[in-house]
């Protein structure tokens, strides 16, 4: 029997590979998990969204759910939930809140570009607070099966949220933004997709690459980390702070990698394992200089009232990370997993 073809006035599901809707962890994300499940609007407290902690167990898990409605959705939660008024009005009270303390712990930090990538690109002196190195001189196993688990929340996506800059950038920073993407999603190969290196990886760790397989054992400060993207992803007004954000994490990403090639291969983590970061030690390393003057350059130079917003998205992305990375390191510090369950043995 041939289905029917979709339209807006017919309700059409996700397919089967959207995440399993997971449990909420308070008001809010019980809210948006029993609204998808019902189909019904989400029943909260309005006063709820002012008096949550915008780094959260509950607010984080909730706008993970609302957001990963303009990814892949979840299996029987009909498409057109994506643009719910409902959900969106509860998603923008959100991201109301998450923006408010982000300006506000940010609000000494650098307003132009120099200034806020400077740092990032001088490898530290004292590396004792950096998580890769952490992993590449004394990480064991299962810390670099629970960092894979965690990561996988964004890299088995790896690339989707800074495309939807493409369309708001013009002339030399989108043709700048495309050639990278172009290189992320494989350069035209489905087994070159950085996603599905990243899948690789997990199988050589004796994890499942199911996508959003762990969202449940993720803790608020990870789930930070990808909303983050997603949150600048969405918004035409944030365009400037998602190019800094992927501006950030492509100049920061080729020394880490190298750390965390290493790692794996000192681990014997697997052959698939090594080859995901060592793939991005040589790719990120061009990519950095692409981002920087190209992707940058050429953004500044068709709307140089943007420079604070660039800013902005680097300052938030390295408070973010930092954050996690301090998660991590005192869970690991303390022989304790850092995730909510700790993950089966391999």
């Amino acid at each position: 029997m041939t289905p029917p073809s979709p339209s807006l006035s017919s309700t059409t599901v996700a397919p089967a590979a959207g995440p399993r809707l997971v449990e909420g962890r308070g008001e809010l994300s019980r809210a948006v998990t029993q609204a998808l499940r019902s189909g019904g609007p989400p029943v909260y407290a309005t006063r709820s969204v002012l008096k949550a902690d915008p780094w959260g167990e509950d607010l984080q898990l909730a706008l993970y759910l609302l957001y990963e409605l303009h990814y892949r959705g979840f299996p029987d939660v009909a498409d057109e939930r994506e643009w719910d008024p409902e959900l969106l009005r509860l998603r923008q009270s959100m991201e109301t809140r998450v923006l408010h303390a982000l300006r506000t712990e940010l609000s000494g930090a650098p307003r132009t570009v120099e200034e806020a990538f400077a740092p990032l690109l001088v490898e530290p002196v004292d590396l004792s607070g950096s998580l890769s190195h952490h992993l590449e001189t004394g990480g064991e196993l299962w810390q670099l099966r629970e960092y894979a688990a965690l990561r996988s929340l964004y890299h088995l996506k790896e690339a989707d949220p800074h495309a939807w800059v493409i369309p708001r950038l013009t002339g030399r920073a989108k043709a700048a933004m495309v050639a990278i993407e172009y290189d992320e999603f494989g350069a035209g190969r489905a087994d070159r997709i950085h996603a599905r290196l990243f899948a690789d990886l997990m199988a050589d760790l004796e994890l499942d690459p199911a996508y959003g397989r762990y969202l449940d054992h993720a803790p608020a400060p990870l789930l930070a980390t990808v909303n983050l993207m997603s949150l600048f992803g969405l918004h035409r007004a944030l365009r400037g702070a998602l190019v800094g954000h992927f501006a950030c994490v492509e100049v920061t990403s080729s020394p880490g990698s190298r750390r965390l090639a290493k790692a794996m291969r000192r681990c014997e983590a697997g052959p698939a394992a090594e080859h995901f970061y060592a793939e991005h030690v040589e790719a990120d390393a061009v990519h950095e200089q692409v981002v920087r003057h190209e992707v940058i350059g050429g953004l500044l130079a068709d709307e140089p009232d943007l420079e604070a917003d660039i800013a902005f998205g680097c300052a938030a992305t390295v408070l973010l990370e930092d954050r996690l990375a301090a998660h991590l390191r005192t869970a690991w510090d303390q022989g304790r997993s850092a995730l909510r369950w700790p993950l089966p043995g391999p």
